[in-house]
């Protein structure tokens, strides 16, 4: 049993900032805002929601698609840099080696060990994709049938699933893998507005990674992004400044009400520039981008501390960006006690200094150590 705690700082709680102390042993107690404390606001930590990263490859030098211990190494990497919850994230492959990563993620699902990051589940982000849209995915794409995600999920929960609705029954999926609690995103397609609208009208939920790996914003042939930017309540996207050019960011945040931000993280976070794994492919870190041997993007090296401290140097206040790092993922996977500051919900927190640095980051009431 984890004991009562306390913390003192500037509480972004889920109806707005309070200064005082939040209380919790593996869910919040109380918070009370009577504590009395002379100091000036900049001196007092800021503790926000921990953060939710609903795509994330791997860390640390290993890829979720190695299987065995890889999840629970991404899982630690990640939560130093106040990631308290995410989802594995597969790659387009063999169904052998996707049985492999999936059968890793189901130990670290099952349990959260020390110093790790709740893994929530799976993202399966291949092989049910375009060949016209890989992006850095291999070209081993198959077209889905309800079987085939039956089958992998249940050897580890698959909580969101990319798919390009235009291929064969992509699209009739829909409803029966939206009945399965699946959040299905559109991405790595390169089918039309459309076709992206059937698929939302159908039950897709979300766009994965937005304007990368789908057809855009053409105003005579609009595709995949334009009917996120037209129809979407929720899509996902990479702020790492590489990725998304900062007007197309500003773009999505003032179309979609709750765009939310993935780190897309490969094996490469948190390690010197070189050579990485990114499922069957080899790919290259250097000067804080990550790509193929052809310089096609490649994921990223972004951490979500980072993803703050980009979204606030792009206007936005520390608020609304968290929202869209913590609130916004767990609302769009249906989880009202994680990513956000309240009673009963789980302690998972993170406490930056003034310059939005990492100082303390919780997770259900344990400490993660930070080096």
């Amino acid at each position: 049993m984890t004991p009562t705690r306390s913390l003192h700082g500037r509480l972004l709680t889920a109806t707005g900032w309070v200064r005082g102390d939040i209380h919790f042993d593996r869910r919040i107690t109380a918070i009370d805002t009577a504590h009395d404390d002379p100091r000036e606001d900049h001196e007092v930590p800021l503790i926000l929601p921990g953060f939710i990263d609903l795509h994330v490859h791997g860390g640390a030098g290993v890829d979720i698609m190695q299987g065995g211990d890889a999840a629970a190494t991404v899982a630690r990497t990640h939560a130093r840099h106040g990631t308290t919850a995410l989802l594995g994230t597969t790659m387009t492959a063999h169904e052998d080696d996707i049985v492999r990563a999936l059968q890793g993620l189901a130990g670290a699902i099952g349990t959260r060990g020390p110093g790790m990051a709740r893994v929530l589940g799976v993202h399966l982000e291949g092989p049910f994709i375009s060949i016209e849209r890989l992006g850095a995915q291999p070209p081993l794409v198959v077209e889905a049938t309800m079987e085939d995600v039956r089958r992998l999920h249940a050897i580890a929960p698959i909580k969101v699933l990319t798919l390009a609705p235009e291929i064969g029954q992509h699209q009739a999926l829909i409803p029966a893998l939206s009945a399965l609690g699946i959040r299905v995103q559109l991405g790595h397609s390169a089918g039309s507005y459309a076709d992206g609208v059937a698929a939302l009208q159908a039950g897709a939920a979300g766009f994965t990674h937005l304007f990368n790996g789908m057809t855009g914003v053409d105003h005579y042939h609009p595709g995949i992004a334009t009917a996120a930017l037209a129809h979407a309540e929720y899509a996902e996207l990479i702020p790492d400044l590489q990725h998304v050019h900062a007007g197309a960011i500003r773009t999505a945040l003032r179309a979609i009400p709750k765009l939310y931000c993935v780190t897309d993280a490969t094996a490469a976070t948190g390690m010197p520039d070189g050579e990485y794994a990114l499922g069957v492919q080899r790919v290259h870190k250097c000067l804080g981008c990550v790509r193929l041997a052809t310089g096609s993007l490649a994921g990223s090296a972004l951490t979500m501390d980072q993803a703050l401290r980009n979204l606030v140097s792009l206007g936005l206040d520390v608020a609304d960006a968290s929202n869209r790092l913590s609130r916004y993922p767990a609302d769009y996977l249906g989880i009202d006690d994680r990513g956000r500051i309240a009673v009963d919900a789980w302690a998972d927190l993170v406490v930056l200094d003034a310059e939005l640095r990492v100082r303390g980051v919780v997770v259900e009431g344990d400490d993660i150590a930070l080096d």
